[in-house]
């Protein structure tokens, strides 16, 4: 962990701490603490900061170290998120069980979701669209996915969607190419469906 990893570490302290309290502390003061104690070069203050995540990666002679080390940079860190016009924000993130998460933006006194794996924020990055995708597809959540197609491919699915539907409003009056225990027929509108009977039940194998 370098210095610059202090701050988020703190901050992650600050959300903890709003979450479990009944009454939500004021993330000014955590963060004019910090400041405090980078302008001092206080490693020992700093330390009990962290959080207990990173109080398990770094002992306190370590901190200790690291903030000998870097006394000018953690200086000019005081100086930076003290300085007029910074705006300080509190997040808490909860990770549920089965690695799906959820964040929560600390507004006046109440925490309000940011963003939440059922609900796709806007990606800033490839990467963040990736993930995106990836927790949808895990969910086999439908809604979730057209959230994270662009307009265009939405639209043109859902169109897809809308004529297999209207294809498929009298099934007894499609005509069925059957042979053995597999099928297939076409439906109006172009779409073909292809059906597999597998242990006495037919389900549909394959669709375009």
């Amino acid at each position: 962990m370098t210095p610059n990893s202090f701050l988020p570490a703190v901050w992650f302290s600050i959300c903890a701490a709003g979450c479990a309290a009944s009454t939500i502390p004021d993330p000014k003061e955590a963060v004019n603490a910090y400041a405090e104690a980078a302008a001092k070069g206080d490693s020992d203050a700093i330390y009990e900061m962290l959080s207990e995540k990173s109080k398990r990666g770094l002992s306190p002679d370590e901190v200790k170290k690291l903030v000998a080390d870097e006394r000018a940079e953690l200086s000019d860190q005081a100086k930076a998120v003290t300085a007029p016009g910074v705006i300080i924000k509190a997040r808490a993130k909860v990770r549920y069980g089965d690695g799906e998460d959820a964040s929560l933006d600390l507004e006046g006194d109440e925490f309000r979701i940011a963003a939440a794996d059922a609900l796709p924020a806007g990606a800033r990055t490839p990467q963040q669209a990736l993930s995106q995708l990836r927790r949808v597809l895990a969910r086999r959540s439908y809604a979730g996915l057209m959230q994270v197609l662009t307009p265009a491919t939405r639209s043109a699915i859902e169109a897809d969607l809308r004529s297999l539907v209207k294809g498929l409003e009298e099934p007894e009056a499609l005509n069925i190419d059957q042979t053995g225990d597999s099928a297939t027929v076409q439906i109006p509108g172009g779409h073909k469906v292809k059906l597999k009977r597998e242990g006495g039940v037919w389900r549909v194998d394959d669709f375009d």
